[in-house]
């Protein structure tokens, strides 16, 4: 064996030494020590569809959503029947498979095609209730968070006076004193009068937590106007509590529009509606059951759906159920 080392030109044996020497590593400590690191970090809401996506539950509430909005948007695509066209020969008539699957109702409408057209009705006033009811609320818990003050205690004591006011009693008389032009515009501004004040105490909240975080110091310091920070760092920082809570009430405001129709003071008669057929149902109740059951059932399914949605949604962006 040869007493020299090529790549580093070092005797194995040295003067008064007599032990070994090894080669020199010449991989270097960078290769050794480097963390691999192929992609970027995951934002809040990454990690969110990262659990989201994993859960049965989303999938199946997601699903009925989607056939939900569908129907409501598309409903000649699930059926070729007018929900207005009533033969009374037809009244309470056994269901045919293809074209008349739910049989029909007392008057001799076609029970599948008012089911199919009663989605549009729900469904509508649910999105937009909720819409309208998360811009109002979402502006007013959001100024009242950000700035304090007088202005905090002026918001807050009028959300407190709203509050106090039941939704369902409220809309009741409301429509009761405007029943000559009901519509679903006037169920959504009704409900949306009175069903923001809970949007707006959660914005308030979680607004008060985000103004006190570093990145909005960080703004603070580079010079950005109140204004932009409000729009630019917190809001879109305290948007979890506000979607999840968005969700959920979709489907009570689908409920509250039902319980509307139901006694009469909701839609008109015009308009299908699931919470309209289900009243005039009740009195066949005893007779025929199945009259009631099936838009009931898709009112239930629908509601449900977006509770589901919301359960999902909530347990996804906690930071305390992250492992």
């Amino acid at each position: 064996m040869s007493d020299f080392i090529p790549s580093a030109n070092i005797s194995r044996i040295r003067a008064g030494q007599d032990h070994y020497v090894s080669d020199i590593d010449e991989t270097g400590l960078g290769a050794v020590d480097a963390v691999p690191d192929e992609g970027a970090p995951s934002s809040m809401w990454g990690e969110a569809w990262k659990r989201l996506r994993r859960r049965p539950i989303f999938w199946f509430a997601a699903t009925i959503i989607f056939f939900a909005v569908m129907i409501s948007v598309f409903p000649w695509l699930f059926t070729s029947q007018d929900p207005r066209y009533c033969v009374l020969s037809n009244s309470l008539g056994a269901p045919e498979l293809w074209s008349h699957p739910f049989g029909f109702d007392k008057q001799g409408c076609d029970i599948y095609s008012r089911v199919i057209y009663g989605a549009r009705a729900s469904v509508s006033v649910g999105i937009l209730t909720t819409i309208a009811v998360t811009l109002i609320g979402g502006t007013i818990g959001a100024l009242a968070g950000y700035f304090g003050g007088w202005l905090d205690s002026l918001l807050s004591r009028i959300t407190d006076v709203f509050f106090a006011i039941p939704l369902l009693l409220a809309a009741i008389v409301f429509m009761q004193m405007f029943k000559e032009s009901r519509s679903i515009a006037m169920v959504v501004v009704v409900l949306s009068a009175f069903a923001w004040t809970s949007i707006a105490r959660i914005t308030r909240g979680s607004v008060m937590s985000a103004k006190n975080e570093e990145f909005v110091t960080a703004a603070r310091a580079t010079g950005a106007s109140r204004a932009r920070i409000l729009m630019n760092h917190i809001i879109p920082n305290s948007m979890a509590p506000i979607i999840v809570y968005a969700t959920v009430a979709l489907g009570t405001f689908i409920v509250s529009e039902a319980s509307l129709s139901f006694m009469g003071i909701g839609l008109p008669s015009s308009v299908v509606s699931w919470g309209a057929d289900i009243s005039t149902a009740k009195d066949q109740l005893s007779d025929a059951p199945m009259v009631l059951f099936y838009p009931a059932s898709a009112l239930a399914l629908t509601v449900l759906s977006f509770i589901m949605m919301g359960d999902a949604v909530r347990e996804a962006l906690d930071p305390k159920a992250r492992k």
